[in-house]
């Protein structure tokens, strides 16, 4: 699997993904909850962890903000690319390294646990346990876990029908009957729906607070948002921020963001 995501996030402009209008709703959103919840906590000087830092986007600025951040990545493309940005962050540490495995950490260390890109790209039942597992474990009892998920409606909406893939995905049997899509490491991205997500949370001793739609309608509207003067958008911010916790609308989202805390 690594040497599909080493190809891929070689080649892909992440940085300037997140800097477009479109990618900026859903690094908004996820710091808004970030920030909420570590306000929650009775911790003043909270330690966070972040498993699949990707190139530091929400690392670095944590730091920056004064939390003490520790980082793993598992592709070193992106960790060349973070370590470079954070040359001149303090408060923050960054190693190569894989979230199947957090044994460099010990039980229950950190207030926080960010899981916001690993499980887009993990296809069995058994890794996915393993990684929340480790998040779980390696966090404080009543700490908190963010975990980030594609979900499968937006992707079928847009491969099957926006780009009329539907027969390809059908021919080689990569969609059930059910219009439930079916990946490989060679896809790159796992898609869930919240049934998928809530049977894996059953395995660990762990609450859910929140499940939160990142990017809602968003992703649907990518050349509207692009096109929105600043005024504009800032409205669009705003609506989208006042509907990303209805749960009539979180399975049509293209990434969610489950937020739970570990049990005392």
């Amino acid at each position: 699997m690594s040497n599909y995501l080493e190809q891929y996030y070689s080649n892909y402009d992440e940085e300037g993904r997140l800097l477009l209008k479109y990618g900026q709703v859903e690094y908004i959103t996820t710091m808004k909850y970030i920030h909420e919840f570590l306000k929650k906590s009775s911790v003043k000087e909270s330690k966070i962890l972040e498993v699949g830092a990707g190139t530091g986007r929400y690392s670095i600025a944590l730091a920056k903000e004064g939390y003490k951040v520790e980082a793993i990545e598992l592709v070193k493309h992106n960790v060349e690319i973070f370590k470079s940005k954070a040359e001149n962050t303090s408060n923050i540490t960054v190693s190569q390294g894989n979230a199947l495995d957090l044994s460099r950490y010990s039980d229950n260390i950190f207030d926080m646990t960010l899981l916001l890109g690993p499980m887009y790209h993990l296809y069995n039942d058994d890794d996915k346990k393993k990684a929340l597992g480790e998040a779980v474990r390696v966090t404080k009892k009543g700490g908190y876990i963010l975990v980030a998920y594609c979900m499968n409606e937006a992707s079928v909406i847009h491969e099957c029908f926006i780009w009329n893939r539907l027969k390809e995905y059908m021919d080689k049997k990569l969609i059930n009957d059910n219009f439930k899509l079916i990946s490989q490491p060679e896809d790159l991205f796992e898609l869930v729906r919240i049934e998928d997500i809530q049977r894996l949370n059953m395995n660990f001793n762990v609450e859910r607070i929140k499940l939160i739609a990142t990017d809602g309608a968003t992703n649907y509207m990518r050349n509207v948002i692009e096109q929105m003067d600043d005024k504009m958008f800032s409205y669009w911010i705003k609506y989208h921020l006042s509907t990303c916790e209805r749960q009539d609308l979180i399975g049509a989202t293209h990434h969610s963001l489950d937020i739970l805390r570990k049990r005392v």
